[in-house]
Parts: C-alpha cells; structure tokens; sequence
C-alpha cells in the first residue's frame, strides 16, 4: 500500500485520455514516473534474488511439501484479510480523517490482528481435518502468528502511503523479499522441508513491521464508535470485496487440495507462482502506488482517463509478452529450469498465462472505482464472481488441474459490471479503451505467430536449451518489432517514459 504526492494531469478534453504521464507538462506526473522507477529498482532487485531461491528451493522440496504450505495458505488468506479489515485503504481514500480518528483505527487494527490469531488457533485442527492432512496443524498456528505483526503495521503504513513516503516502503519490501529467500533456501538445505517456507514468510513479515513502525511511529486511542463509523464502513466494503476476490483466487487451491490431493495442489501452485509472477511485480508496482493519484482527482474524469489510458497501455505492453512468452515456451522451459518432476504442472501454467494477462489490466478497475469512492459497487460485483468462479472450479476439478486452471477464462465475464461502472464514471468510450490495449495485443499475436511456427520447423532432434533460447529471442524481436512497426509514436512515448524513470530525482 504506497501512494505518493498530487499529480496534476492536463484536465482538458482530448489531451488527457492520449496522453502518456511523461508528455505531460506538470511537475507533478514526473513525480509518478519517479516514484514508479524508485519502487522498481528496489522490487526487481530483491525480485532477482527471489527467483534464484526459488529455482534452488524447487529442486531441493517436494512438490507436497508446497501443497501442504497451499492449504495452510487458503485458510490464512482469509484471517489476513479480517485482521487488516481493509484500514490501509481507507485511510488512503478519506483524506479528510483526523489524527484522532486515525489513532483510534490503529487500536482497532491490532484488535482485529489478535482476534484473528485466537481464532487461527482455534480453527488448525479443524483445518488439517477439512484438508486430511494431520500436518496441517502446527503449520496453520505458525503461520497464523504473522498476523500480529501485521495488524501493529497495519495504519502506519497506511499513513505512510497517504504521506507519499514511498521509498521508505520500497526498501522494506526489498529488504522483506532478501530475508524471505535467504532463510527459506537456508532452511530449505538444512533439510527443514515446509517448515523452511513457513518460516521465512513469519520471519520476512515481522521484519517488515518492524521497520515499518520504527519509520512511522503512531499513537494509539480508545475507539469510540461514532468517530469511527464512516471510516469502518468504509473499511467493511472495501474488506468485503477484497475478501471476495481473495476467497476466489484462494478456493481454486481449496478446490484442488480437496478433490485432488496435495500433490496435485504442488503443482498447481507452483504454475499458478510461475503465471501470476508479471502480476505480482509489475502490476502490483502500478496499483499500490497509483490509488493515492486517483484518490486526489477523484472529482475529475478528464485526469482519470488520462490515467487509465496511459496505465492500461502500459501494463499491457509490459505483461502481455511476458504472460503470453511464458505460455508459448511453458514446454521448454518447466524440464530444464524445474525438472521433469514438474512436467504436470506445463499445461495449467499455459492456460494461467492467459489469464493473467487480461488480470494484469483488469486489475486498475477497482482501484479506480473505490478511489472515487465506489467501493460499494465493487463489493457487489467481487461477490457476484464469488458465486461465478468457485462454481467453475468444481466443475472443473473432474478434468484434474488443467480444468481447473481453465475454469479461470470464466472470468473475464465476472468483469463485465467493473468496465461498465468504471468507463460510465470517467465518460470514457469502449473503443478508446480498446485503443489502449491495441499496441501490446497486436505485439502479442504476431510473437505467438512466429514462435509457434518455430516450434514447426525447428527439428525436434535440437536440444531443448538450444530451442527454447532460439524462441525466447526471436519472440521477443518479433513482438517489440510489431510494436515500433504499427505503434511507432506510442511505444517512442513510453521510451520516453523510461528515460525520465532513470532520473527520478530530476523528475
């Protein structure tokens, strides 16, 4: 949850829904740019350490000992969720809190981290027995003592994100991830199995708390109901959708560990971490920073448009070839990076991929609309998909794990309400939208067109390295070539983008 400072984006017509965020001319959208650059130097950084402890983790764990971390997962989710009750967001969004109000809140976060700990306990044994797995127990408890530390967190980091101090927040996260690799592959050698995953999450998130509230120190007050209304029901809609949406992406796990077995929820996971990586450190760099931008011109369509436009554009240009790649090399790549004991996890992931595509720019509707404080209209539509999506799951777990990773391509109708609102409320036309899409989707096509047809001719008698590199490249020229070729003037104004983001301080 980090927001940053005011951003001014041209409020005429038609200048704003074309515009990227490097054109224009006010300060404070290079602000953005540099804010963006600074989170992701810190995020890739720590991103690249995570990613070699995890090709060295795979190798070293089973893949029942990542189901068994699964299970435990989709239940802790869920208590995560109920501790946070959505307070970073709301303090966020209702700018005109006071100190007071917000003191109280923080008292009310720690509350609800405590009570969700009690109650994790209270449910681990009843967990293991829904899972059938005895294990299960000690796993759930341990992990369920994060929560404290996370509820302690809870409002400084929201007043740090509605503080813009967003390079204190990315070093933490930095420092979150490095601690989380290297205990877990530490562990993980010393032969510790699931308990090295176990630990390095507890020990990553009670550092990050700590640091946090070192950096943003807040006080506490006795909560008084009638201060705290508003903020709480804003809370319980934004917590609501969130727990919603969460409860969907966590019962597909809950789906395959019941009708399939831990180790067929092992490989699940790991193709679901594998297809949802763009997501989580491209994406999730744009939304946790861009809601505090939103929430300043919650009352101005015209910069709103500007904003969508432009992140749509470039999320998309930036995760579609890495989604779709992913997708098109899934069978070269999974036996030489993982091993052949992950080859039943290539056709999920394949199918994920395409999922996560359309997610990576679905992903800025809600926080849109609860910036303009619409979240009460999010709320509903989260838990219409909630009937949608666990419905396709089951159904889906009578083909195994690829069924229920097609079960996933249902949700792009569960949207349909979120692009309604969300282009009704900044005046934004369908096919404007579409044109920001247009450059990364034509990209797109034409790489999947060229890689497949290597894939053809390629002979099969080449080792598996040696294809896999010569797709991976040719991909990638392919895609960035259509991308100057058709959308020459858009993909020079994003590289102009990249160029401001190196200098984030002379931004």
């Amino acid at each position: 949850m980090d927001k940053q400072e005011v951003i001014a984006i041209n409020p005429e017509e038609g200048a704003v829904g074309t515009t990227p965020l490097a054109t224009s001319p006010a300060k404070p959208t290079g602000s953005l740019a540099g804010n963006l650059a600074w989170r992701a130097v810190t995020d890739w950084s720590a991103q690249i350490v995570s990613w070699a402890s995890l090709l060295v983790v795979v190798r070293v764990l089973a893949p029942s000992d990542f189901g068994l971390v699964a299970m435990s997962g989709a239940f802790y989710s869920f208590l995560r969720l109920a501790g946070e009750f959505g307070i970073p967001i709301t303090i966020m969004t209702l700018r005109d809190m006071t100190e007071d109000e917000i003191a109280q809140l923080h008292s009310v976060a720690v509350m609800l981290g405590v009570a969700a700990f009690l109650l994790g306990c209270l449910c681990a044994w009843p967990v293991s027995l829904f899972f059938k797995t005895p294990r299960l127990m000690p796993v759930v408890i341990v992990s369920c003592l994060s929560l404290i530390p996370l509820s302690l967190r809870s409002v400084p980091e929201g007043v740090m994100s509605k503080q813009l101090r967003f390079k204190p927040i990315s070093w933490f996260n930095a420092i979150r991830d490095m601690v989380a690799a290297i205990t877990t592959v530490s562990l993980a050698l010393l032969g510790f199995s699931y308990w090295a995953l176990v630990a390095g999450n507890l020990l990553s998130v009670t550092l990050r708390a700590v640091l946090i509230l070192f950096a943003c120190r807040q006080p506490f007050a006795w909560p008084k109901f009638a201060a705290v209304k508003r903020p709480l029901l804003f809370s319980w809609h934004v917590l609501v959708s969130v727990f919603a949406w969460s409860s969907y992406n966590t019962l597909d796990n809950v789906t395959v560990g019941r009708m399939l077995g831990q180790a067929s929820l092992g490989f699940y996971g790991m193709a679901w971490t594998l297809a949802n990586m763009p997501l989580e450190k491209v994406v999730s760099l744009v939304t946790t920073i861009i809601p505090s931008y939103l929430a300043k011109v919650q009352k101005e369509p015209a910069a709103l448009r500007g904003y969508l436009h432009t992140l749509t554009e470039a999320l998309a240009l930036a995760t579609f070839p890495a989604t779709i790649g992913l997708a098109l090399v899934a069978r070269e790549l999974i036996p030489l990076a993982l091993g052949h004991k992950w080859d039943s996890m290539i056709v999920p992931l394949e199918v994920l991929c395409l999922y996560t595509a359309f997610r990576s720019i679905e992903a800025l509707l809600p926080k849109l609309l609860t910036a303009v404080g619409n979240a009460r209209f999010v709320m509903w539509v989260e838990l219409s998909a909630l009937v949608i999506m666990p419905a396709s799951f089951y159904v889906g777990s009578h083909w195994g794990i690829s069924g229920v990773a097609i079960a996933w391509l249902a949700y792009p109708l569960a949207t349909v309400p979120l692009y309604w609102k969300a282009l009704k409320t900044i005046q934004m036309s369908l096919w404007e939208y579409v044109t920001s899409v247009r450059p990364a989707l034509d990209g797109s096509i034409a790489m999947a067109i060229a890689v497949s047809l290597l894939k053809w001719k390629l002979p099969t008698l080449q080792p598996a390295l040696f294809r896999l590199v010569i797709e991976m490249v040719a991909g990638a020229i392919v895609y960035v070539g259509t991308v100057l070729l058709l959308h020459r003037e858009r993909a020079m104004s994003f590289f102009q983008i990249a160029k401001r983001m190196r200098k984030p301080k002379a931004s």
